[in-house]
């Protein structure tokens, strides 16, 4: 007997609600890589019945933030450096062709959107880590977003996701604080406002690859 036509929307809700929760807490190494994800513990974290959960961490099985293990539950990817090292090498080369495309499809809309959302994460960096994070990966994303490649970005926007775990590890190391990480986005922001393709790409790839090294030099 069916609960209704509002029944499949409330679990859809549901289901997206513990996506998003789930996701941020692995993202953010709350819930640590290797970690068994068991059902009834989830439920009592997220306050919700047990079948939205499934759902949610089988889209995150997609997602590759979490590995479904046969007749043992759910785990949380596990890291490590070689892990790192091809989402960085994967970032470089994907991002690259993207910016390439980007620049070459240039016009003053999308030059304007790229220093609004540089400017918006720029001041954002006095607010909470997560708004930050959420206007760091729309700058990111906004860089590339002119390449006219939906695929292209969906594969971008994935490794960003995968990347950012590592990040979070490496935040917590002093140097990597130290960093002048405003500097570096706002030169990258300057080669694409010159519509500069390999000073844009070399500084982006650069802008990867210090942050890549301060990360594999924390987790080992």
């Amino acid at each position: 007997m069916s609960n209704g036509p509002n029944s499949s929307a409330v679990e859809s809700s549901a289901t997206q609600g513990a996506y998003s929760t789930l996701r941020d807490l692995i993202l953010t190494g709350e819930l640590a890589p290797g970690e068994k994800l068991k059902i009834d513990n989830l439920r009592e974290i997220l306050g919700i019945g047990a079948a939205p959960i499934r759902e949610a961490l089988s889209l995150l099985t997609s997602d590759q933030l979490v590995v479904r293990q046969d007749q043992r539950g759910f785990r949380a990817a596990e890291t490590s450096i070689e892990n790192f090292q091809e989402i960085l090498e994967l970032r470089c080369q994907l991002e690259s062709i993207a910016l390439r495309q980007s620049i070459e499809n240039t016009s003053e809309a999308w030059i304007e959107e790229v220093v609004l959302s540089h400017h918006r994460m720029t001041r954002a960096e006095v607010d909470s880590k997560k708004n930050f994070e959420i206007l760091h990966k729309a700058f990111h994303l906004k860089l590339i977003g002119n390449c006219h490649s939906p695929v292209l970005l969906g594969f971008c926007s994935q490794l960003y996701d995968l990347n950012i775990r590592y990040r979070y590890i490496a935040a917590r190391a002093f140097a990597y604080e130290a960093r002048m990480v405003r500097d570096e986005h706002q030169c990258i922001v300057d080669a694409v406002i010159e519509s500069d393709l390999n000073e844009a790409n070399q500084l982006l790839c650069e802008h990867y690859k210090t942050t890549g090294a301060f990360v594999i030099k924390y987790i080992k």
